[in-house]
Order: structure tokens, then C-alpha cells, then sequence
């Protein structure tokens, strides 16, 4: 009696340290797949690059994050299956028939909060200093259950493709730009960032989505000098200017054959004064294609992220737009890109003008037609679709399908749009207010 006693005694020690083990291993691996999920590879990049080997590991064995979700997955199961069995057949020698109920009573218990919420927990409060930590042995283990994960991968695959579902192994569940995008606006509306940050680090990001047609300006604004026009003119048009490069045409407007600065507009009259040695009045046979500079056309379809970087390439600001015929559309210069980032840049030469938004006195906005979409946007915080339209204007033309008249009012996407101003074919102001 006391030889069966003790064999008991000691069967149930072995096997209550065998379950104690099993959950500890439980526990490791639950909490390594948060750690390893839940950390940001950007920080782990920034560690690995300062020399923590435990970091760079991370980053490795998280390019595959189905193979390592599958191998921890295949750990973790395997670890509180065996768990639970032990512990109905420890429970059931003790207590008859109704250990197993007991059994699984008290192994929902301590799975549930020493191998599932403490663990995970824990690694959710530090994600990059608790990956880099358990990198290495979960290294290992990925490599041991790599013939098996493998297996269960195409079983996987093959089940889902009888469903319909297609998966593609290189493709990740957020882009880089998409997840910054999110951690952003989630930021901004928990109050951590400032919406004048948010615009600046989202306008940034934008700059490869967009093209130079959706910010240009169009021709109809372009200010140019008459390649023909008299010195004199051309000089009193430069001085009265409030820009600084002015495109040259030859005959009719299309035929831009220089871009002139006014430094160096300036530089050569003066020059031809000098050596003259005598007065404006010398000025009659100036010559302003020598001056000017050759022009640099750039497709319309060209991405803002691109132009920029041709831009500082050429150490060039000034740009004309053509379209795929040849035919000029617009210009463009670094500002305007640079006003994608930022916000409006404006100087002691820029006129004076209203904000561009006003309200009337029913609390209406009042908008300009030739606004962008986007620029309204990022001053009103809403979210009118810039797919098929450039401008608050073109919208309105897009949407309506045809060119409104004074008076006419439209409701769509959730606002209510009321055409104040029209110039010929173009609609000059508009009072909006959401619905």
C-alpha cells in the first residue's frame, strides 16, 4: 500500500512538472508571436543598424510571416494539446470520472492567464526590445517545423483555391506608404499630431501619386513677353511683374522659344547701356533671345515626385506642361511643388489677396471655381473625391454633366454646391456647405 502510494505521489509530481513546463513553453510562445507581429520594423531596423543582433534576427525571420505565424502556431498547439492531456489523465487517476470536468476547468484557467494574457501582455508593452529577445530560439523552431509548416502552407493554399481564394506568398497585408498613412491619421485623431503636420507628412507622401496636370498652372493664367514687343515694354512688363521667370514666345503663344529671368533681363539691358555709354533710349535693337534661356517642357502626366527630382537634377524651378501632342498646357515651378508639402508660400511680392475661403452669412463657404480639390481638403478637413477633377469647378461640370448657370444648385457627395459666378464657359465661385 505505501509502494502504490508513493508511485502515485511521485507520477503526480512528474506530471504536474511536466504540465508547469508545458505552459512555460506556452507562454513563450504566445507571447513571441505578439512580440514578433505587434513590433514595428522600423525600430527594429533602427536597432539592428546600431549593432543588436537580436533586432536584425528579428527582421529576418519576420520576412516570411507565414512561414513564423505557422511554426509558433504549430509550437504553441503542440505544447497545450499535450498540456491537457496530461493534465485529464493526472486528474482522472485522482479524482475518477469527474477529473476530466476538473481538468478542463482548471487548464482553461492557467492557460488563459499564465500562457495567453500574461505573456502577450508583456510583449505588447515592449514589441521590439521582447522580439529581439526571443529571435533567436524562435529562429530555431522555424527551422525544425519548416518540413511541416511547409506541408500545412500548401494544404492551406490548396483549400482556399477551391473556395476561390487566391493568396499570394510575396505580397504584404499594408504597403510601407499605407501603414505610415494610417499611424498618421490615427495620430491626428487621438490628438497626438497637429493637423498642419499630418497635411505636411501626408502631402509628402502623396507627391509619387500625383501629376504635374492636377497642380500646374493653366495657360489661360500664364504670363508671357512678346519676343516682338519693344524694350521698353518688355522692361516696364518685367519690373511690373510679380514673377521672376517669364516664358518668351514667338508670334503666337504656343511658340515658346525661351524662358527669360529678370536678373538677367536686367543684366543684359544694362550691359548694352554700358557699352553704349548712353541711355534707355539705346535699348531700341535689344535683342531678348540672347538672354533668354532655352525652355524645359515636361509631360503633364509626370508625377510631382519625379518632376521635383528633375527639378533639382537640372537646378532648374521652371517648367512648361505639354500634353502627348505637343500642345502647351500649363507651367509649373519647384514652388508649387513644394506648396504640396507645406501649405501656401507667399512673400513680400505676392499680392495681396482674401483667404480663399470665405463664409457667408448662412454659414455657407464661399469658394473660388478655380480651387483645387485638394487644397480644400487640407483647409476643411473633408473628403470630396479628386478621381475625375482637379478643381472645386470641374467637379461641379464632372458631376453635373453639363456647364451650370448662375443660380443652379447640385447635391452630391454629401454636400450641396450653389454656382455664384460664371465667366463664359467657366464657373469663378461657388457657396458649398456639407449636407
Amino acid at each position: 500500500m505505501d509502494a502504490t502510494t508513493a508511485t502515485l505521489d511521485s507520477s503526480f509530481w512528474i506530471s504536474a512538472g511536466a504540465i508547469a513546463g508545458l505552459l512555460i513553453l506556452s507562454a513563450f510562445f504566445s507571447g513571441s508571436e505578439t512580440a514578433l507581429t505587434a513590433a514595428s520594423r522600423g525600430k527594429l531596423r533602427t536597432q539592428a543598424d546600431r549593432g543588436n543582433r537580436g533586432a536584425q534576427k528579428a527582421l529576418d525571420i519576420t520576412e516570411d510571416n507565414e512561414r513564423l505565424i505557422g511554426s509558433v502556431l504549430l509550437g504553441n498547439n503542440l505544447v497545450n494539446i499535450l498540456a491537457a492531456s496530461l493534465a485529464t489523465a493526472l486528474f482522472t487517476r485522482a479524482f475518477g470520472e469527474s477529473g476530466v470536468a476538473l481538468a478542463t476547468l482548471v487548464m482553461t484557467l492557467l492557460v488563459l492567464i499564465f500562457a495567453e494574457v500574461l505573456p502577450k501582455t508583456y510583449a505588447i508593452t515592449a514589441p521590439e526590445t521582447a522580439a529581439s529577445r526571443v529571435a533567436g530560439t524562435i529562429g530555431i523552431v522555424v527551422r525544425v517545423f519548416a518540413p511541416v509548416v511547409s506541408a500545412v502552407r500548401l494544404l492551406v493554399r490548396g483549400v482556399l483555391r477551391v473556395f476561390g481564394v487566391q493568396t499570394d506568398p510575396d505580397s504584404h497585408i499594408l504597403a510601407v506608404r499605407e501603414e505610415i498613412a494610417g499611424a498618421i491619421q490615427l495620430g491626428h485623431s487621438e490628438g497626438i499630431v497637429e493637423k498642419e503636420d499630418r497635411d505636411r507628412i501626408l502631402g509628402a507622401l502623396d507627391l509619387s501619386e500625383r501629376a504635374v496636370e492636377e497642380i500646374m498652372l493653366h495657360r489661360s493664367g500664364i504670363e508671357m513677353i512678346d519676343a516682338d514687343s519693344d524694350p521698353a515694354d518688355v522692361l516696364a512688363q518685367c519690373l511690373e511683374s510679380n514673377y521672376t521667370r517669364l516664358p518668351v514666345f514667338k508670334d503666337e503663344p504656343e511658340n515658346i522659344i525661351g524662358v527669360v529671368h529678370a536678373k538677367d533681363l536686367l543684366r543684359g539691358m544694362h550691359r548694352q547701356i554700358a557699352d553704349a555709354e548712353g541711355s534707355l533710349a539705346d535699348l531700341t535693337n535689344f535683342d531678348i533671345t540672347k538672354v533668354a534661356k532655352k525652355p524645359y517642357f515636361v509631360p503633364e502626366t509626370t508625377s510631382l515626385d519625379d518632376q521635383m527630382r528633375q527639378f533639382l537634377r537640372r537646378r532648374s524651378h521652371f517648367a512648361l506642361v505639354v500634353d502627348e501632342y505637343g500642345s502647351l498646357q500649363g507651367l509649373i515651378t519647384l514652388e508649387d511643388i513644394l506648396e504640396e508639402i507645406v501649405g501656401e508660400i507667399t512673400d513680400e511680392f505676392d499680392p495681396d489677396a482674401e483667404h480663399p475661403i470665405g463664409k457667408s452669412e448662412d454659414g455657407q463657404f464661399l469658394i473660388e471655381g478655380a480651387m483645387t480639390i485638394r487644397d480644400l481638403n487640407r483647409a476643411t478637413d473633408w473628403n470630396l473625391p479628386d478621381d475625375e477633377a482637379n478643381t472645386i469647378a470641374g467637379l461641379v461640370i464632372h458631376e453635373a454633366q453639363m456647364i451650370p448657370t448662375v443660380g443652379q444648385v447640385f447635391s452630391f457627395h454629401g454636400f450641396r454646391f450653389e454656382v455664384t459666378g460664371r465667366k463664359d464657359n467657366r464657373i469663378t465661385h461657388l457657396k458649398i456647405r456639407p449636407l
